[in-house]
């Protein structure tokens, strides 16, 4: 494959996903609903599998729930101080009530629950990218798995929904720092044709070595990437996760 090295290949796009950080400390300012509904319904033109639009998304500005989604998500504090918090829900439910209307029953399985949380990921992604293109801070917070049936009877949520993450979202209280964290390497990455297993350990090892002098130059005490992955991967995450989705209308066979 070919790159002209004399053309730039960029667009606003581009530029916004170039310049991502996740944002966790917010200004005293308001989102104006105008603002927000624009950045929703963009993100509403996301791909779906075969147009089922088997996600929904919630929007909370309320402190007091707000503050109890912190509590839920790990005490995250930036759910509280954002202006504004945005859930991304797999939603099963209203394709059952789409079943129900033709006399038919959905037949609930991995592969529903797998396009569900694929189709609340994507809508998700969009949202972040269309809030950063308007100057917004956001963070995305997995957190609200940890305890998903509390998320859903707080929020009301029916059978069949879950809050696969959610996202504090307001204006950034620091300038975007001037070099941004780094990656993985693209080549350990991106593959051509067919995935390419060769010599995986040094391409990790030059990342942490990467990544553990950008935190060392910001007098950050934070270990590089393959030692936390270890530690924090030895042992299942969230291992009740399975059997609460199942108790929440959710499939896995």
């Amino acid at each position: 494959m070919m790159i002209d090295e004399f053309v730039t290949y960029e667009t606003a796009v581009t530029q916004t996903l170039n310049q991502h950080v996740s944002v966790r400390s917010f200004l005293d300012k308001p989102v104006s609903d105008e603002m927000l509904h624009a950045i929703l319904n963009a993100a509403r033109r996301s791909p779906t599998s075969s147009n089922m639009q088997t996600y929904s998304i919630i929007v909370v500005r309320d402190p007091e729930t707000r503050q109890k989604l912190a509590v839920l998500a790990g005490n995250q504090k930036h759910i509280e101080e954002c202006d504004v918090f945005v859930g991304f829900l797999a939603d099963l439910n209203r394709l059952g009530i789409a079943s129900e209307m033709h006399g038919e029953t959905l037949a609930k399985s991995l592969e529903t629950t797998l396009v569900s949380t694929v189709d609340a990921a994507l809508v998700g992604m969009s949202v972040q990218t269309a809030a950063e293109s308007f100057g917004l801070g956001a963070v995305m917070i997995g957190g609200m798995r940890n305890q998903p049936h509390k998320v859903a009877e707080l929020l009301g949520f029916p059978s069949g929904v879950y809050m696969v993450f959610g996202m504090s979202i307001g204006w950034p209280a620091a300038d975007p720092p001037a070099v941004l964290k780094p990656r993985l390497p693209e080549s350990l990455v991106i593959h051509h044709e067919r995935y390419d297993p060769t010599d995986p350990i040094s391409r990790i090892a030059e990342y942490d070595a990467t990544l553990a002098d950008y935190y060392g130059q910001r007098n950050q005490n934070t270990a590089a990437w393959s030692g936390p992955i270890a530690q924090r991967l030895n042992k299942p995450r969230r291992p009740h996760l399975r059997q609460t989705l199942e108790a929440m209308g959710f499939h896995f066979d």
